[in-house]
């Protein structure tokens, strides 16, 4: 495709709002053929626009050019040898920030990592690691369960947890297993029904941590006892830890959800076309 002129592109521009169908949606597609670089243009063309409607065209221009990014970007990562949770998590939260930059999150990751790591002494036993990271993630972080609003979208986005400091239970959960691994501990993400949790894991010690209720620990036994509680037959998934992928997916299924219960209909879509990319 050859690069248009700074002129080209106004003249394209200014047609978005054609009456004619044809026109506006030939524009369109030219628009999106030239790809991601057209978009900071476009961003400048709709602060100097005062056109309301032709805004709105532009508005869903530039989302219909970050999608396609995303939908990229999604797709690498599940070609990637080691699916990166962080990455992964990253790339769900650019749906609703499209501008968050990877190293944001990576920073501040790494400065809860860093403070927990201070903390540490050698020859730890795990239920003291356990201990030492509940007290520095929900005592010195304060992070805890957002019950209040317990369906927000902003749930789902890391960013928004770091910045709030509130979650549901596999954000949460997400957080404390970031630093975890960081710190070389074997803790792991665990997929429940109706809830997600982790494992601490090695071939002599195993047990459970709720990160949506401060870190308390548990054993198999209350797993049975819970899906006792549901009505759901034990599986082995239920105790056993779960990918990234697996993780990514839950994340995507949470926000589907979410965006039902507020009965936004081309959210969901897009949230639809983005799981199916991680199907196999």
């Amino acid at each position: 495709m050859d690069k248009l002129t700074d002129s080209e592109l106004h003249a394209l521009v200014s047609l978005l709002d054609d009456t004619d169908w044809e026109v506006k949606s030939h524009v369109k597609d030219r628009l999106v053929s030239i790809g991601q670089e057209v978009i900071p243009f476009l961003e400048k063309k709709w602060e100097d626009c005062f056109n309301p409607e032709l805004q709105r065209e532009i508005e869903e221009l530039v989302h219909t050019l970050q999608f396609s990014q995303l939908k990229t970007r999604l797709l690498n990562w599940k070609n990637s040898p080691d699916q990166d949770l962080l990455t992964g998590l990253w790339l769900i939260n650019t749906y609703q920030y499209p501008d968050l930059e990877f190293k944001k999150l990576q920073t501040e990751m790494n400065q809860i990592y860093f403070e927990v790591w201070t903390a540490f002494k050698n020859d730890l036993q795990p239920y003291e690691q356990v201990k030492i990271m509940n007290s520095i993630l929900f005592n010195h972080f304060k992070f805890s369960a957002n019950t209040k609003n317990f369906h927000s979208p902003a749930n789902s986005m890391l960013s928004a947890v770091l910045e709030t400091k509130k979650g549901n239970p596999i954000s949460l959960c997400c957080i404390y297993l970031l630093v975890a691994q960081k710190l070389g501990i074997p803790i792991y993400g665990v997929n429940l029904p109706n809830l997600f949790i982790l494992t601490y894991k090695t071939e002599e010690v195993r047990f459970y941590i709720n990160a949506f209720n401060k870190g308390v620990v548990f054993t198999k036994k209350d797993i049975t006892n819970y899906l006792e509680h549901l009505n759901i037959a034990p599986e082995e998934a239920f105790y056993e830890p779960c990918s990234n992928m697996a993780i990514i997916k839950r994340f995507l299924r949470n926000l589907y959800l979410t965006f039902e219960k507020f009965g936004e209909s081309e959210k969901m879509q897009e949230i639809k076309e983005l799981t199916e990319i991680l199907e196999d």
